[in-house]
């Protein structure tokens, strides 16, 4: 099975026979199918959404309807499934897969209308999921489908957030770059593990992939997702000197809270943390 990384719950193996079951509702398709990108847990998600009563691992059965929902919207009636539509079953795998993790730490879905129950009209989650799914067709770096799937379960266990705040967040997460998202990660687990307090951020930069690094620093501190934010230019030549930014110094704003929070990137992989300083030639400590 493929390593989705630590802290999330992995469903276990099934002896559910491999090959597409042409009987099979199109919504369960799609979401196996999604084992392209989420490897063999989409099938077992898969299982979990359709098969429910079958399945070891349960699902909170309105969150369950509600994917189930968004899932037969996706498939629609064709079953010979695209590379967007992959994508769409890949990230519904992911939000069963966070969805059975947050219920095992004690987090239950709301119960504030936000998720409704199958049968009723369609709810905020609803809305939100099907947002989530087509961010996730149109990802071309897939990698980013699995915190887009996360992002669905995470609104579904949060009652103090509500759809347009989730949707906001959805919102400043999409035109990031997939080192500034590693960059939010690093600065949201800063209590676990401290960011460097030397060398400082680099001024110029002569090579490009350390100007790109710095660059992605600066957009996150102007769009407001980073604090402090950039300092303004001295007003006269020959002002006193500003002091170096240090990596220590960055902080989440109330904008990079809430993004962090909904897309769970204290679950990105850690390589792409390391990656991601490294390229602004910071150590991780």
């Amino acid at each position: 099975m493929r390593d989705v990384s630590a802290g999330v719950q992995r469903f276990g193996r099934t002896d559910e026979d491999h090959r597409v079951n042409q009987q099979s509702a199109p919504g369960k398709l799609l979401v196996e199918s999604g084992e392209q990108i989420a490897g063999s847990m989409a099938r077992s998600a898969a299982g979990l959404l359709f098969d429910g009563a079958a399945s070891p691992i349960q699902l909170e059965p309105r969150l369950a309807a509600c994917l189930r929902r968004v899932a037969r919207d996706a498939a629609g009636l064709d079953q010979g499934f695209c590379r967007e539509q992959v994508r769409a079953g890949a990230a519904l795998a992911f939000a069963a897969e966070l969805g059975v993790t947050r219920a095992a730490q004690g987090r239950s879905v709301r119960t504030d209308g936000f998720v409704v129950a199958d049968g009723a009209d369609r709810g905020a989650a609803d809305e939100v999921a099907e947002a989530a799914v087509l961010a996730a067709r149109v990802s071309a770096e897939e990698w980013r489908v699995r915190h887009l799937g996360y992002l669905i379960a995470e609104a579904a266990v949060s009652p103090d957030l509500d759809a347009d705040v989730v949707l906001r967040g959805l919102t400043l997460g999409a035109p990031l770059t997939g080192r500034q998202l590693a960059f939010l990660a690093a600065v949201g687990r800063r209590e676990r593990r401290p960011l460097p307090m030397a060398p400082p951020l680099p001024i110029d930069p002569r090579g490009w992939r350390e100007w790109g690094a710095l660059e992605d620093v600066t957009d996150l501190r102007e769009q407001g997702l980073l604090d402090p934010a950039p300092a303004p230019a001295p007003s006269r030549p020959g002002g006193a000197a500003l002091p170096r930014l240090r990596a220590a110094d960055l902080r989440l704003t109330r904008r990079g809270v809430l993004v962090h929070r909904l897309l769970a990137l204290d679950l990105l992989h850690e390589d792409r943390v390391t990656a991601a300083l490294a390229d602004l030639g910071l150590p991780r400590g």
